[in-house]
């Protein structure tokens, strides 16, 4: 039977990849959006328009911290597990947590 460890560093691992994509499209969005409120200012658009494309923005930035918090902690979890279970070092799971772990870096 397979050991519930390996279970529980696969389903780390997936926590970990998700919210590290979660990040980058946050990270994109606001990038996106930054280009739209310069092309809105360019073609001259209406303040109004602009301003609200400027709380877009804001909305955008405010996801970031809240992903950024559970990315580490997730990343956290998953490094503490993997420091208790090194018996497992070989199991294809722990390998890939640890590439997902160098992978997905968390400042």
């Amino acid at each position: 039977m397979a050991d519930p460890r390996l279970r529980q560093i696969k389903i780390k691992t997936g926590v970990v990849k998700r919210l590290g994509k979660e990040r980058e499209v946050n990270l994109k969005e606001i990038a996106q959006q930054e280009k739209r409120i310069q092309k809105y200012k360019d073609e001259g658009r209406d303040e109004y328009d602009i301003k609200k494309q400027y709380e877009v923005l804001e909305e955008c930035k405010m996801m970031v911290p809240d992903t950024e918090q559970r990315l580490k902690k997730a990343h956290d979890e998953l490094t503490a597990m993997l420091e208790s279970e090194k018996d497992l070092s070989e199991a294809e799971e722990y390998k890939a947590a640890k590439q997902m772990l160098a992978d997905v870096t968390v400042e």
